[in-house]
């Protein structure tokens, strides 16, 4: 396996933002609460941003694991560009009360787990948005309004600044080897940016990863209105590798990356083939959806209520690594290095394990690992970095106005490498 130094040296140029002192990210604090999505509009595999003013908005959706409804209520929070608190009275970033219902819901059929599904979409008539910037959307019982089961960050964008990215596998510091280095134009003439240098704050991120993300204050230069972010140390990523994939949209037979299929009561177990590392391997191209699912039955019309729920089994066979963690990666697993998303190594069988409930449907996965101390995973070790990586990249951009209290997001893109060869 690869050394760890070299990922800590390029880790060490970037700014984390997910070191945060209030706890903003998306989580779910109720084991009952399962399948939290949030996306815009109707797309799940999209981005959870939506542009101010469109009444498309956003979609949040989660189930229950329940028999009959539980009435959940629901609030929102306006937060700054590192996704802290802003600090904003309701009224300067909303119209309504900041409080509604979670109306939307449907009982599940036709499986032998029992739950409700719930939908929210905002802005609704209960709530309508004034501002653009990072919001937070906190869920609970009507009748515990202190116990949230459930906090998901969204986006709202005025796209009045566009941004064109660039990826490329020829970097500052290697070619064509094991990074992949961006340079950024954000056009700032339509958001009337007057201090490009000191009131721009540009957030990066790749695959959806939150560990990784990097924030930039300052241009390299201005060429025009056009802000420049170029050559800077920050702005070089670890190239990582493909997800990983599997599909448990049916329990008739194993899906793809599905070794068996067995039933214990109440649940079906799906036990995926058994991983191993790949950074010693070659390369090998395969289109993912950057670490993303799509709940999905197989004959089902509306998989929202018709997918069921079984226990997948994932392994990894290599040595125990004493002192570092190994952590499961994916929208599933919230993007949180947490209990529920840690490998565990079992000494009976000589690999790391984990078990999760999870519903039907088609997963990405990769493997990350965490060394002592450290406050975000790398690829390096297990699925190694790879040039050709078709990694997904996005941007943010924020702009704070002279005189005002909030970050406004005023320009979001988004581009990928395409498996260049």
């Amino acid at each position: 396996m690869a050394s760890l130094r070299t990922a800590f040296a390029i880790a060490a140029t970037a700014v984390a933002i997910v070191a945060a002192a209030a706890d903003t990210m998306t989580g779910v604090f109720n084991d009952r609460i399962r399948t939290l999505q949030v996306f815009a509009g109707c797309d799940p595999l999209s981005m959870p941003v939506a542009v101010l003013g469109d009444p498309e908005g956003i979609t949040m959706e989660f189930d229950h694991l329940a028999d009959d409804r539980e009435y959940f209520r629901y609030s929102l929070e306006y937060c700054d560009a590192r996704w802290q608190p802003s600090g904003l009275v309701d009224s300067e970033f909303l119209d309504g009360f900041n409080e509604g219902t979670v109306d939307d819901y449907a009982f599940s059929e036709a499986t032998s787990t029992h739950y409700v599904h719930y939908s929210l979409k905002i802005p609704n008539e209960q709530i309508q948005l004034k501002l653009s910037g990072n919001y937070l959307l906190k869920v609970y019982p009507e009748s515990e309004p202190d116990s949230i089961v459930l906090q998901c960050r969204f986006m709202v964008s005025e796209q009045t600044a566009p941004v064109h990215i660039t990826a490329s596998p020829i970097t500052d510091i290697d070619y064509m080897a094991a990074h992949q280095q961006l340079e950024i134009a954000i056009d700032t003439e339509g958001a009337m940016v007057e201090d490009p240098f000191n009131d721009l704050l540009v957030v990066v991120g790749q695959n959806g990863r939150l560990d990784s993300e990097i924030a930039l204050s300052h241009p390299l230069r201005m060429s025009g209105t056009t802000a420049i972010f170029a050559h800077n140390p920050a702005l070089i990523f670890e190239a990582g590798n493909e997800y990983r994939r599997f599909e448990t949209v049916t329990d008739h037979y194993p899906g793809m990356g599905v070794e068996r299929i067995d039933f214990y009561d109440p649940y079906y177990h799906y036990t995926l083939a058994g991983d191993t590392e790949r950074a010693s391997q070659q390369y090998v191209y395969d289109q993912t959806q950057a670490g993303k699912f799509l709940v999905r039955r197989q004959g089902m019309s509306d998989s929202a209520t018709g997918a069921d729920y079984g226990v997948v089994h994932f392994s990894l066979d290599i040595p125990e690594m004493p002192g570092a963690m190994v952590f499961l990666d994916g929208d599933f697993t919230l993007r949180r290095f947490d209990e529920n998303a840690r490998m565990q190594f079992n000494h009976a069988t000589g690999r790391y394990e984990r078990a999760m409930l999870l519903k039907q449907g088609s997963y990405n996965y990769q493997y990350l690992t965490v060394p002592p101390g450290a406050r975000r995973g790398y690829t390096a070790t297990i699925e190694g970095d790879k040039y050709q990586s078709a990694n997904t990249y996005t941007v943010r951009v924020y702009h704070r106005r002279r005189g005002e209290r909030h970050h406004r997001l005023i320009g979001v893109g988004l581009t990928s490498l395409h498996n260049p060869q």
